[in-house]
């Protein structure tokens, strides 16, 4: 009998696409943030951008240390996150453990949201690197996992 996987009658599933959201809401807020505080520093990349503040205030096209920071934290995230929900599908379909799935999902998610306080908060390496690696294993886990039950 053939158990279907992707459904809320799954737990795992159902704790997976919970994680997921999280993350995924997490890498979509980085571009809010991003333009606030292009906003707040007057740093604008598009002439146009620059020009909508009504022409009250002579802003030159720049970056800022600060807003380069939050854009390399959130290309880091769209690096990392997207790559974890595709193999986060492909990991609850192949039927894993509740515990270890979990376990999974969690180091992943906790992982991410330190490393943007980390990058964000200019904390010391290798604190960033460490919580870098941590998702990037647990990613690499799933992946071997699902490779591991793979036919070719």
């Amino acid at each position: 009998m053939v158990t279907a996987t992707l459904t809320l009658d799954n737990p795992v599933f159902r704790t997976f696409i919970g994680y997921a959201a999280l993350v995924l809401l997490k890498t979509c807020l980085m571009s809010i943030f991003t333009s606030i505080h292009r906003m707040k520093r007057k740093v604008f990349i598009n002439e146009e951008d620059a020009k909508s503040l009504g022409g009250k205030i002579d802003v030159k096209i720049s970056t800022h240390p600060y807003v380069e920071r939050i854009r390399r934290c959130h290309l880091n995230d769209l690096e990392n996150v997207l790559p974890f929900v595709l193999l986060g599908l492909l990991y609850v379909a192949i039927g894993p453990s509740q515990g270890i799935a979990i376990l999974h999902f969690r180091i992943f998610t906790i992982s991410r949201f330190l490393h943007t306080f980390v990058y964000l908060g200019a904390v010391p390496q290798p604190a960033r690197a460490l919580c870098f690696l941590v998702g990037f294993l647990v990613n690499i886990s799933m992946a071997i996992n699902v490779i591991l039950v793979s036919t070719f």
